[in-house]
């Protein structure tokens, strides 16, 4: 039902969404006076439980009387809905497919500034008449608590009394009308706020005016701070046309603010406090019209524009092919027609790149969404949404989060590095795949989605050759470049030839110094962080382990410590070995940390930089690290993942990946798929602009097929290979997974209850069902962890079988034994 006119005292209800792991939506009673103002969409503040209030949005309205009775809304936060009804179509289908509940979507789709926090306060009964000879001691102490100051928090009074136990106690003041609970709703947004300065209407546009309150202010002594006031504020405003921010005007060192005061109090000048956006606004430069195409480009955009083009269109384009034009191209198409359009990246530090470029041809249309925004700048971003027609965005770039925003006519979608597993949501729940939510995201509106790749994901290419997305090939570079030449180190040869330091082949060290000397950038990949892998006893082999998870502890020279990279433990690093007391110990492995001081030894003039979580770990930091890099004040760039993702630097002319067998020995059915993606992507890299660039893989299996294929560039090679053993071991794309974790911090318990759901789940599904097992890593957090793995055929319709597997799975945590048990459903794992 939407904002209409609705008959005064009829009783409405409405069922609401709590921002909680609820299976069902709730039922509150509208007060009459806000009959007319209730909307789907809307926030309400409800009260759920006996103490808690909470901001829910409201799912549907009706009249249909429940058979209980039922609370009230306490109060209608929004005047318009700040959730559309194709989103909570959205939601109800992610909570479905994703095997989760509508009210973990809301929690974690909804900026935390439209979250509101509850927070109980007790003030003194305005019915008390003072009895104090009546109260207990404690009542007593309560109270006087309370005397000198008027509200409290409940957290206040334990600390001020110092009873732990103080809800009994406060029940029992309350019966008595000694005191009263109420809950204090705060909203978390506030707009941004400055004041501005005018010049009063007295004076606009009245020349004597203003000639006679200079004369006037010019004549005494106590007025000369005013008339410098009043000349800055003339000199700032362009002789009064404009308003001054007041903050730029007080920042003047030979202002008074005391002066500026008067002449506000005295009716010259008029503050004025004024929301103001958070966010940057840019002017568009260039004109998407002008792109000129190479004819591959042209063939891929004829492609996606065609009349009988899929709905889902792969675009499989080699690194620096020119897939961003197109992208542009499809952009202003849909730009042009009044449409949205949603623009994913699976990192954060892409968005610094692209968002440039897409702001030089369409200004201040781009917006940009993703986790790093601080919360008001994310719900500013979630309201320009939402008002498409009113001067808000029309082209909306972020990571997978970005699909939640509240579209009004979206029109296009496209995901660019779509076989990125960061577009995987690990935790909390709902466990999803951001490109394939925006798939199905376009389908609700109607809207193409294009899927950009160098290395597509094999599901991906998978449904391309089979029809189910049209595909578009452009396999060269824009503007005859070549591709990187790929060069191929055997480390076991190396080594035998005495010609490996450290961990570097002196063949790539030569290759990083010829490029240093020609003024060119080098890039190294290693997917580690920290300094050293592990330290190791030399006398015992005793390695330090985390004390909650079942890892070993990563060395971190920056902090000096031993650190846990799944839950944070660090310890400092010890003197000896606990176990046997030797102080034989030493460093095993290398990461990031280790690879930055290694070439500071090497290339003691060259300018280098690291780029993985730990050293971007600020807001701004990736975006300046970056920055520095294009332009060319950094000679080279040591990262993990983050930097073999579609960055385009022009002046990058040797890659290096330092340990190309750690990719591919990864215990896991994509590691190969996985390895090739990693080793192409940060290969392109290289060469971009200008002469052809150089890759070198450090690896002690120089014969592997998948080192053959990333120096064949033969995606399709090894496409085939891995397809093929895929249909055999009956994984994705031919088969659908469910992987359920059992979670307690008990191992017993873990055990017990893993293998009584897998017997369960066995009576219905049969052989389908494998495990339980121990995953890699058996504990974390001081929780032990089993998997069950589900395997469906892919014709198979699962819908139903996975609320089976939700209800087998309530009936075992509902067991007294069980009750604090964690399974946690994940469909479609990565």
């Amino acid at each position: 039902m939407n904002m209409t006119q609705k008959t005064e005292r009829i009783t409405y209800f409405v069922e609401v969404v709590l921002p909680l792991h609820l299976p069902e939506y709730y039922t509150y009673r509208v007060p009459f006076e806000y009959n007319d103002y209730v909307a789907v969409g809307q926030r309400v503040v409800v009260q759920f439980g006996q103490k808690r209030l909470y901001s829910a949005l409201i799912r549907r309205i009706h009249t249909q009387v429940p058979g209980y009775q039922t609370k009230y809304i306490l109060s209608i936060l929004d005047d318009e809905p700040i959730v559309t009804e194709m989103q909570f179509k959205f939601w109800e289908w992610m909570a479905d497919y994703y095997m989760c509940y509508v009210g973990d979507i809301m929690a974690v789709a909804l900026p935390s500034a439209f979250r509101l926090a509850s927070e109980s306060t007790i003030a003194v009964h305005p019915d008390f008449a003072g009895e104090y000879d009546s109260l207990a001691a404690a009542e007593m102490k309560v109270l006087e608590a309370l005397m000198n100051k008027s509200v409290l928090s409940i957290t206040e009074i334990i600390t001020i009394t110092g009873y732990q136990k103080i809800f009994p106690l406060l029940k029992t003041m309350i019966e008595k009308k000694i005191i009263v609970m109420e809950e204090e709703i705060k909203q978390r947004y506030m707009p941004k706020k400055e004041k501005y300065i005018w010049l009063s209407d007295t004076y606009k546009e009245n020349e004597t005016a203003v000639k006679e309150l200079f004369d006037r202010l010019e004549k005494k002594t106590a007025t000369q701070k005013q008339l410098m006031v009043m000349l800055s504020f003339f000199q700032l405003s362009e002789f009064g046309k404009n308003a001054v921010l007041k903050k730029q005007l007080s920042q003047r060192n030979d202002l008074s603010s005391s002066a500026l005061q008067t002449l506000i109090r005295t009716g010259v000048l008029v503050e004025e406090e004024r929301a103001e956006s958070r966010l940057i606004d840019a002017q568009a430069t260039h004109d998407a019209d002008d792109i000129q195409f190479s004819e591959q480009q042209q063939q891929a955009f004829s492609t996606f524009t065609h009349p009988d083009a899929k709905s889902v269109t792969l675009l499989h384009g080699v690194t620096s092919s020119g897939k961003t034009e197109v992208y542009i191209k499809l952009i202003n198409e849909a730009v042009k027609e009044g449409k949205q359009v949603l623009y994913l990246l699976p990192e954060i530090a892409l968005t610094s790149q692209v968002i440039n470029r897409l702001r030089r041809y369409f200004g201040d249309k781009v917006g940009v969404y993703h986790s790093r925004f601080s919360t008001n700048e994310r719900a500013e971003v979630w309201q320009k949404t939402i008002m498409a027609d009113n001067g808000g965005y029309q082209i909306l770039l972020g990571a997978r989060s970005a699909v939640f925003l509240p579209f009004q006519k979206l029109g296009l979608v496209v995901v660019d590095e779509e076989h990125d597993s960061s577009y995987k949501q690990y935790e909390p729940a709902p466990r999803y795949n951001g490109r394939d939510s925006a798939i199905y995201l376009a389908h609700l509106f109607g809207a193409k989605t294009i899927l950009g790749s160098a290395t597509p994901s094999l599901e991906s290419y998978y449904n391309a050759q089979n029809g189910k997305y049209g595909l578009a090939t452009m396999d060269k570079r824009y503007g005859g470049l070549l591709m990187p030449e790929i060069l191929c180190v055997d480390m076991k040869e190396a080594s035998r030839q005495k010609e490996v330091q450290v961990h570097y082949s002196k063949f790539l060290l030569d290759h990083i110094q010829e490029a240093l000397d020609n003024k060119e950038q080098v890039i190294l990949f290693q997917n580690r962080r920290g300094f050293s892998l592990r330290l190791e006893c030399e006398a015992c082999n005793w390695v330090p382990q985390c004390k909650h998870c079942d890892v070993s502890l990563v060395y971190h020279k920056q902090s000096n410590s031993l650190r846990c990279h799944y839950c944070g433990y660090s310890i400092p690093i010890p003197a000896e070995c606990p176990a046997c007391h030797s102080t034989s110990l030493k460093m095993k492995g290398f990461g990031t940390e280790k690879i930055e001081e290694d070439l500071a030894i090497f290339f003691p003039n060259a300018r280098i930089a690291r780029m993985d979580l730990d050293s971007t770990t600020q807001k701004k930091r990736y975006i300046e690290i970056l920055t520095d890099f294009e332009d060319r004040n950094i000679d080279i760039l040591v990262g993990t993942q983050m930097i073999t993702k579609g960055l385009d630097f022009d002046n990058v002319s040797v890659v290096g990946i330092l340990s190309a067998d750690n990719m591919i020995s990864f215990p896991d059915f994509r590691s190969f798929e996985r390895s090739f993606q990693q080793m192409t992507q940060v290969s392109g890299r290289a060469g971009r602009h200008g002469r052809r660039g150089k890759v070198i893989i450090q690896t002690y299996n120089p014969y592997h097929q998948v080192i053959r294929d990333v120096i064949d560039n033969n995606y399709f090679s090894m496409y085939k290979s891995q397809i093929t053993e895929r249909r055999v071991f009956r994984y994705p794309p031919f088969y659908k997974l469910i992987r359920i974790t059992i979670r307690h911090k008990d191992e017993h318990v873990v055990n017990e209850a893993a293998d009584f759901l897998a017997a369960n789940l066995r009576q219905v599904f049969g052989n389908r069902v494998l495990g339980p097992e121990y995953p890699s890593v058996s504990r974390i957090r001081n929780l032990y962890l089993k998997n069950i793995q589900i395997r469906f055929e892919k014709s198979e319709a699962i819908a139903q079988a996975k609320k089976i597997i939700i209800d087998i799975s309530n009936s075992i945590c509902n067991q007294k034994q069980y009750s604090k048990l964690s399974i946690i459903h994940d469909a479609d794992p990565v």
